[in-house]
């Protein structure tokens, strides 16, 4: 799981997954600063200064090597270039062999199923080249739109805390969706019978 040499980018039926650039600013700033989107994020609306430093910040998590890192990926629509968002995994644990999905999309793309096949997609590289055993995901329980993209991915709800996190001025819930390996890989291969030709 140490020192993959994952190869970017990465692509899917519609969208491109890279690392992110400086040309990206204005359009990760678009929903960055954008007060619906971050309701339910860790962090609040950001001006234009804040929203560079996590730009800046996201120049140097392109890859996985300890316990913290975090592999954030610009997602694009292949056709237009147009960034609609981004993804990423957070290494929780070497020894569990345990990481953390998360993603942020820009309102204004939604409804088109990006999310569901950009998240899969990272599912895809966390199972098949990171060789992790669990991918887990967290949300507000009042975040329908991100529960719902767990329960497309097949990810289970393994928990609903109560009161766990005190944000924005109030304590809040919190359901915790995963998917383990062999879920994974049975899921996959009834994907790839589905999609094969038949007589």
């Amino acid at each position: 799981m140490v020192n993959v040499n994952v190869t970017f980018p990465i692509h899917t039926d519609r969208l491109t997954l890279r690392p992110f650039g400086q040309a990206d600013f204005e359009a990760m700033h678009a929903y960055h600063s954008d007060l619906e989107v971050c309701r339910y994020l860790p962090w609040s609306a950001r001006g234009r200064e804040d929203s560079q430093a996590a730009l800046e910040r996201r120049f140097y998590s392109t890859q996985l090597s300890r316990e913290g890192d975090a592999l954030y990926l610009a997602v694009t629509i292949s056709k237009t270039a147009d960034l609609i968002g981004e993804v990423i995994l957070f290494l929780r644990s070497l020894t569990s062999q345990q990481a953390e999905l998360g993603y942020v999309f820009n309102p204004a793309f939604a409804g088109c199923g990006y999310a569901t096949e950009a998240a899969k997609a990272m599912l895809e590289l966390g199972f098949e080249q990171f060789k992790f055993h669990r991918i887990y995901a967290r949300c507000d329980t009042r975040n329908i739109a991100s529960y719902k993209l767990m329960e497309r991915l097949n990810m289970r709800r393994e928990a609903h805390f109560l009161q766990n996190q005190f944000d924005k001025g109030a304590w809040c819930d919190q359901f915790t969706y995963a998917l383990l390996a062999p879920e994974w890989h049975v899921q996959h291969q009834h994907a790839e019978v589905s999609a094969a030709p038949h007589d």
